[in-house]
C-alpha cells in the first residue's frame, strides 16, 4: 500500500565544475520506506515512472538508490536546441495514443513515460519522425547501462515474454 506524495532528491551527476547535481522527484512513499516514482526523471539514468526504489542517503550530497521493482515503463528524454513547444505538439498526441504520458516539459526538454509493451519499433518510429537529430534528439533513460551507455539492460525480456 502506498501513502503520501513526497519530494526526494537523487544524485544525477556532476556539473562542469565537478560539483554534485541532484534531481528533485515526486514519489509515493510505501510502508516499507521504499518509494514509487510518479514521473520519469530527466537526468537520472536507469529508472522510469512507476519504478520502486529504495533511497540510500549515506552521502547527503550524492543520494543514490537501489532499484527494487520495475514498472515496465520506458523513460524517453527529448532534448532540443530551441523551444520544445512545437516538438511537444507533434510528439505528445502520438505517444498518448499508445498510452504514453508527458511527464515533464521545459523550454528545451521533454520527458515521456511509455510502457515497453507498446513496442520499441513503434515508439522509435514516432520519435524519429519528429526529432531531426540536429535540432532535437531523443534518448531512452532506462534501456542502456548507466555506466557505459551502450549495453542494453534487457529488463524488458520477462515483461514481453508470451504467456
Amino acid at each position: 500500500m502506498t501513502t503520501a506524495l513526497q519530494i526526494i532528491e537523487l544524485f544525477a551527476g556532476t556539473n562542469p565544475d565537478g560539483e554534485p547535481v541532484v534531481e528533485r522527484m515526486q514519489v509515493r512513499v510505501n510502508e516499507d520506506d521504499s518509494v514509487q516514482l510518479v514521473r520519469s526523471p530527466a537526468f537520472i539514468k536507469g529508472i522510469a515512472s512507476g519504478d520502486t526504489i529504495k533511497v540510500n542517503r549515506e552521502d547527503p550530497e550524492k543520494p543514490t538508490f537501489e532499484l527494487i521493482k520495475r514498472s515496465g515503463n520506458l523513460a524517453v528524454r527529448v532534448f532540443c536546441r530551441g523551444d520544445s513547444t512545437k516538438l511537444s505538439d507533434q510528439l505528445t498526441p502520438q505517444l498518448e495514443k499508445l498510452g504514453g504520458e508527458l511527464d515533464m516539459e521545459s523550454p528545451r526538454l521533454l520527458v515521456y513515460s511509455i510502457h515497453v509493451s507498446c513496442g520499441f519499433a513503434e515508439i522509435e518510429q514516432i520519435l524519429n519522425s519528429v526529432c531531426d537529430g540536429a535540432n532535437s534528439v531523443w534518448y531512452y533513460g532506462n534501456v542502456y547501462d548507466p555506466v557505459d551507455g551502450q549495453t542494453p539492460l534487457n529488463w524488458w525480456q520477462d515483461i514481453l515474454k508470451p504467456e
